[in-house]
């Protein structure tokens, strides 16, 4: 009897052995999943839906694109967004409350302006979720932001802008070397300085990293490291790949070559679109008609909610 316990229990813990090796294979196989073919993936939706109009289809490959990546929310396409409002609007499931609950930490960073869309916040309250209780997860989201990244980036990014707006070069000049070594720093300790890591405000004080990473290109000997630290951070989804590509664009300008992805100060140095939209594709980026349609559609949209 005491032979057949020790062999079950045996037996148990092989079994719990290799369900913990599963998991952490699979988590680990999901913290290294090329966000790239994820922004591709969400373009080639974006047409399924805003081109072809078929919401049940963009539905149903939204649904299998988010079991296999964590979502993202990104600004103008908020791809997680608009599949729980389309599955919503359709009697499909999007996995209810679990799926809303999810959103939260997404929209967190805009907070401000996102607590005023009544539409949002009707879905919620649909769903027995209260504007209080998206508040204090809102709430939760920010007290898990890392403090001293926060405060960092807060500091890098004022010298960024103050020496502009003062337009004393030699400052400018002085301090974009500065932030160059503290993004190194950041980077090495922290990772890239994300949103959900240092949200989009301190307080009242907006701070973008679009802006300081784009003044990175007109320093060589710190372009150079950027261009290839940056472009892993868009493989694993923490940096925007328009950010990146606006740097790499801004580089070009000063080496007097058309851009390589048309997203720095409109489309007027590019002489290969064919060549371009591959470029675009390379980093997860809509092509260039497909990202004409997506700013006038939300312009369109910003219009009509006044």
């Amino acid at each position: 009897m005491r032979y057949f316990n020790i062999k079950t229990q045996n037996k148990d813990i092989h079994l719990t052995y290799i369900n913990c090796l599963i998991l952490c294979l699979f988590l680990s196989a999901c913290k290294n999943r090329n966000y790239i073919l994820y922004y591709n993936k969400v373009n080639e939706i974006d047409s399924i839906y805003r081109v072809t109009h078929q919401p049940n289809e963009a539905i149903k490959q939204y649904r299998k694109l988010f079991r296999k990546y964590k979502p993202k929310n990104q600004e103008r396409r908020e791809e997680y967004e608009n599949y729980i409002k389309l599955a919503d609007q359709h009697h499909k499931n999007f996995g209810g409350k679990k799926s809303l609950y999810k959103l939260i930490p997404l929209v967190a960073p805009n907070w401000e302006y996102k607590k005023q869309d009544s539409s949002f916040i009707q879905l919620y309250q649909k769903y027995g979720i209260g504007r209080q209780e998206i508040e204090l997860k809102v709430e939760e989201w920010e007290r898990g932001l890392n403090q001293k990244l926060v405060d960092s980036f807060t500091v890098a990014f004022k010298r960024d802008q103050n020496s502009r707006i003062n337009l004393n070069y030699a400052d400018i000049n002085k301090n974009d070397k500065k932030n160059a070594e503290l993004l190194k720093w950041m980077f090495e300790n922290y990772g890239f300085p994300d949103m959900q890591k240092i949200g989009l405000t301190n307080g009242d004080f907006f701070m973008p990293s679009g802006p300081l990473l784009l003044h990175m290109a007109d320093y060589e000997e710190h372009y150079q490291y950027l261009k290839i630290k940056l472009l892993e951070y868009v493989k694993s989804g923490e940096c925007p790949p328009r950010d990146y590509a606006a740097m790499v664009d801004r580089n070009n300008l000063h080496h007097k070559v058309p851009y390589t992805y048309g997203v720095y100060q409109g489309y007027e140095n590019i002489k290969d679109s064919a060549t371009v939209n591959r470029n675009r594709k390379s980093i997860g980026l809509p092509s260039l008609n497909h990202a004409q349609l997506i700013t006038k559609d939300f312009f369109k949209k910003i219009k009509n909610k006044n």
